[in-house]
């Protein structure tokens, strides 16, 4: 594929599932141009393909990864409306992997990705807020960065440095660029989770709810259409911090 003069994607790293596909089909749907990547090829790409979604293959536990994707996306397209970083990986400290191991993973792919892919589409989405006003580069980040995770350390201490780096790159990119962060507690349940473990999930907030994947799509759109929020990060945890603090 030639790069495009008229096509500026939002692109969702880690788009082939759960919220990034809600994202993903929801921006579709609203007329954007939308690239998703993904790990692995499966049957569902063929189907989000047909719905005019893009997809690139982009692995971040390889080193070279996010400058394969760089350059890949300067192969396909001349700017960029929006990069959402919404690739993640889960992994306790457990007797499954070394902690070294656990750690250096969740480094790669919550933080040298991330940085390394801002850096490198610094110009693509300059390009496009020289023309519209603004683009926007979003962190999908997490709760437990602000509180920390005894079961999950590694992951809530990359999460807390994506948070940062919110920080550092609103200030190198305004204004052109806006730069955020979202933080959510849990939104959705997966179909194995019974009962018990829903209705747990559900008393950590004040509202008592876990509600689902528009809240994570209605974050996004608010943050895409905002003129004026640049360096912040927005916790979607229903009052949880005050359940705690009660």
């Amino acid at each position: 594929m030639q790069a495009s003069d008229n096509i500026s994607p939002i692109v969702i790293t880690g788009g082939a599932q759960r919220l990034g596909l809600a994202v993903a089909r929801s921006l579709r749907a609203q007329q954007h141009s939308v690239v998703i990547t993904y790990r692995r090829e499966r049957p569902l790409l063929a189907q989000l393909r047909s719905e005019g979604i893009d997809t690139i293959r982009a692995d971040f536990d390889d080193e070279n990864g996010p400058e394969l994707l760089a350059a890949e996306l300067a192969r396909r397209y001349h700017s960029l409306r929006a990069l959402i970083h919404n690739a993640s990986q889960w992994i306790p400290e457990s007797d499954t992997e070394e902690y070294p191991r656990v750690l250096d993973r969740m480094l790669r792919v919550h933080v040298r990705a991330p940085y390394l892919l801002n850096l490198a589409c610094g110009e693509l989405l300059r390009g496009y807020g020289e023309r519209h006003g603004y683009a926007d580069i979003i962190h999908m980040s997490d709760y437990v960065a602000a509180t920390g995770s005894s079961k999950h350390i590694a992951y809530a201490a990359s999460k807390a440095a994506l948070d940062n780096m919110t920080l550092s790159f609103a200030s190198k990119y305004a204004p052109l660029v806006k730069v955020n962060s979202i933080a959510p507690a849990l939104l959705m349940f997966n179909p194995e989770d019974d009962e018990a473990y829903r209705q747990k999930a559900r008393n950590k907030s004040l509202l008592g709810i876990v509600p689902g994947e528009d809240e994570g799509v209605n974050a996004i759109c608010y943050l895409l259409q905002s003129r004026y929020l640049t360096g912040k990060t927005i916790a979607l945890d229903g009052g949880r911090h005050l359940a705690r603090a009660s």
